[in-house]
């Protein structure tokens, strides 16, 4: 058990009921200490054997590398967004070691469906910086042509799908997708990830029984980040856990400490190779915390008293990981320093490229529906593209 040291005083709901009924839900930074809950790194920055999964110490830094960049891009997307240039980002601010860790321990052939907070998974699978600040400003390079808002990424030759915005569609997505797989004797898993509010969707329950039943090779990968938007987490359900709802289903679940690497990827490997065997799906909770506001269009001062974020700022995984390579491989300052100038060089040629890119022809909207684009189609795209444009719009 940890040995870190915080106040045990939990903050009260926001709706002033008390707490006590649904003691065991990862409200408190405490919650992550229960004795069901997977934990490998410790306050020292040693790691416990019994979990370790053995990590070779260059993917260490490789993976603490991606969590800075991450967490950077997030801080320069925000500023973005506030200047006006461009409409919207959804961040992932402490949450960065649940998503990589996940990520991290899937194979090359495995499928990754995302929510809407997982770009740093996207990244990790080979995206390039520059495709997803395409998409950020939605001009003619973006892979989706402009037609979702930001942050609505999609990667096919990292085998990443496309983010969608309704709650918990992916959830059914990636379990037709695998079972699919297994119906043609391919050797994959797919990942999906969710947040704890989409637990409340239909789709968590056709997606669990569906596998369960059919033992389809999924991870379910719960972030149980406290808030789903301004909903909290013990208003989101009575369960005592959100892994224990795979009981119903026939889906093992695991509880794991979202903020420490090494546990992550413990608990997912597990969880593929279970699925390589053909046993069926896994739902694993990652007890972790969203820092920041739901996206840039959310203020949580207004349901989340800043204080609240203390106790979670104290296990910021990015902060714990390094504490591990300080120990292990004397990592320095001046090394974090040399990530984020690289970054930031980065960051700001792409943003240079995306915004003197133009954007997306008008006629696109009419491509990726048919493979043979039927005669109607065709006729208006004509008269579209003959037709007069609003005064200041120039060829597009």
């Amino acid at each position: 058990m940890s040995t870190a040291t915080y106040s045990t005083d939990r903050p009260p709901n926001v709706s002033g009921a008390s707490l006590e009924p649904q003691a065991a839900v990862a409200r408190h930074p405490l919650d992550t200490c229960a004795d069901d809950v997977i934990k490998v790194l410790r306050d020292d920055g040693s790691l416990d054997p019994a979990h370790d999964p053995r990590l070779d110490p260059a993917e260490v830094i490789a993976l603490y590398k991606t969590m800075v960049r991450v967490r950077q891009l997030d801080e320069r997307l925000v500023a973005l967004q506030r200047q006006g240039r461009i409409g919207f980002h959804i961040g992932s601010l402490g949450e960065e070691a649940a998503i990589l860790g996940s990520v991290a321990a899937m194979r090359p052939q495995d499928w990754v469906f995302p929510c809407y907070r997982e770009f740093g998974a996207a990244l990790f699978r080979g995206l390039p910086l520059q495709r997803y600040i395409d998409n950020m400003f939605g001009n003619a390079n973006d892979t989706v042509k402009g037609r979702q808002m930001p942050d609505h990424y999609t990667y096919r030759a990292g085998h990443f799908g496309s983010v969608s915005s309704p709650i918990g569609t992916q959830i059914t997505q990636a379990v037709g997708f695998a079972w699919g797989a297994k119906l043609k004797r391919e050797d994959l898993a797919t990942l999906v990830y969710f947040g704890d509010g989409a637990t409340s969707s239909s789709d968590f329950h056709n997606g669990l029984n569906f596998a369960g039943v059919f033992k389809a090779p999924v991870v379910f990968f719960c972030r149980n980040n406290g808030w789903a938007i301004s909903v909290p987490t013990e208003r989101q359900t009575a369960s005592n856990t959100f892994a224990s709802k795979g009981v119903a289903y026939g889906v093992p679940g695991v509880r794991v400490d979202g903020n420490d690497l090494f546990a992550v990827v413990k608990v997912t490997r597990e969880a593929v190779a279970r699925a390589a065997r053909g046993e069926g799906a896994t739902l694993i909770e990652a007890m972790t915390y969203r820092l920041s506001g739901h996206s840039t269009s959310d203020d949580p001062k207004a349901y989340r008293p800043d204080a609240w974020l203390d106790p979670w700022r104290r296990l910021d995984p990015i902060a714990r990981l390094r504490g591990h390579l300080e120990r292990t491989v004397g990592w320095t300052e001046a090394q974090d320093r040399e990530i984020e100038a690289a970054l930031e060089a980065e960051f700001k040629a792409c943003v240079a490229v995306a915004e003197k890119a133009p954007p997306p022809p008008l006629e696109s909207m009419f491509e990726d529906v048919y493979a043979e684009p039927p005669w109607h189609l065709v006729e208006q795209r004509e008269q579209l593209k003959a037709g007069p444009r609003p005064k200041g719009h120039g060829e597009r």
